[in-house]
């Protein structure tokens, strides 16, 4: 069964009108940091795509960096929808719901350029902390019971316990997936990331596993 289509953008229904101008402006940024780096992008030009006046964006937004802030947050919280999402609809079994769980981690990384990875590095690396640190959470949180599950259908290793498998993931994941290493290795977030869970796959799957 295919996975479900993670969502793109915040939801509008029910928004008192500042709150639907600040999603307009928070869905805009996001899509021009992530495609064109954070450097690359300025309030005079967010202002003209959104077809607004500067006052009114920074009535909203006090400073570039507090946007920032607003888009990795809401980048976050979709991230954590779609991946709740992808582990409770659909088919039930193991490798149904790794896929669609991979699925929407790859569709999340695809999202964010080199040039916007480069940016934070220089820019707001406190930021992208942050970041690592909500990442943490869900990968222990989805992937942990996805391996347990795994384990119990025969299809995940059991002679290493599945909590070390995740400080395995999350070691990888924090080590490679971050600005200065993408930066050093010139490579993108869905590449790495792609890279890493072949990888830790091929470790953690067990016979059956690898032929479903």
């Amino acid at each position: 069964m295919p996975a479900a289509l993670p969502s793109t953008k915040p939801g509008s229904v029910g928004r008192a009108p500042g709150d639907a101008a600040r999603g307009r402006i928070v869905a805009g940024a996001r899509s021009h940091f992530f495609a064109h780096g954070f450097r690359g992008v300025t309030m005079d030009d967010l202002a003209a795509e959104l077809g607004m006046s500067k006052k009114t964006l920074y009535a909203h937004f006090h400073s570039k960096l507090a946007l920032l802030q607003a888009v990795m947050d809401e980048k976050m919280s979709a991230v954590e929808a779609d991946l709740e999402r992808a582990s409770t609809e659909g088919a039930d079994d193991f490798p149904s719901r790794l896929q669609a769980l991979l699925s929407c981690m790859r569709f999340h990384t695809e999202e964010i350029g080199a040039a916007y990875v480069r940016d934070v590095r220089r820019e707001a690396p406190e930021l992208f902390t942050q970041v690592q640190i909500r990442r943490r959470e869900l990968i222990q949180r989805f992937f942990g019971k996805l391996l347990e599950d795994g384990r119990g259908a025969g299809m995940i290793r059991k002679d290493i316990p599945a909590t070390m498998m995740i400080e395995m993931l999350l070691g990888a994941v924090d080590a490679v997936v971050n600005p200065g290493k993408m930066g050093e290795l010139d490579s993108t977030p869905k590449v790495a990331f792609n890279q890493i869970i072949t990888i830790f796959l091929e470790g953690v799957l067990t016979n059956d596993g690898r032929t479903k």
